[in-house]
């Protein structure tokens, strides 16, 4: 029994005395980088070409576009009636694509006959499903011109 506990406690590279410190270990891979080339990182700098362009156009219209959602949720919970003009959008859509409407109208329709509370949540989701169905928005005519206007000069580029 002492002879098997002797031999798990002995696991791993027998012990030859000549062990390097963990310090010594990073210098000595150091040295080799260098040696091959390498060049010691010391702190991070962007890329000229990330500097001059940090925030995307592309994530501007998704925060703008939210950003109207936001108020045309607000004007939803106010007046639930206002539901009303989407619905038509969305049959007037239909319409004009007839028999193969592209597949957010059929997901825009079934969003649509949700309670007024539940829509204004999905159309202020930042998810990514949000995101790529506000693309496609029936509330169209929803905002008025200056709120329109105050949101545009809010996010100009």
């Amino acid at each position: 029994m002492k002879a098997a506990l002797e031999k798990r406690s002995k696991r791993g590279r027998p012990a030859t005395g000549t062990a390097l410190t963990p310090a010594a270990r990073m210098r000595r891979l150091r040295a080799r980088r260098k040696a091959a080339g390498f060049k010691a990182v010391v702190r991070w700098e962007p890329r000229a070409s990330v500097v001059s362009a940090p925030y995307s156009t592309h994530r501007l219209l998704e925060a703008r576009s939210l950003a109207m959602h936001a108020v045309i949720a607000a004007k939803i919970m106010r007046d639930p009636d206002l539901l009303a003009k989407p619905r038509e959008n969305i049959e007037r859509w239909s319409r004009r694509f007839g028999k193969n409407p592209p597949r957010w109208i059929g997901q825009w329709r079934r969003i649509l006959t949700r309670s007024y509370r539940e829509v204004a949540a999905f159309i202020t989701d930042p998810s990514e499903q949000g995101a790529r169905l506000r693309q496609s928005s029936p509330f169209a005519g929803m905002l008025t011109t200056e709120e329109r206007r105050r949101i545009y000069e809010a996010f100009r580029a």
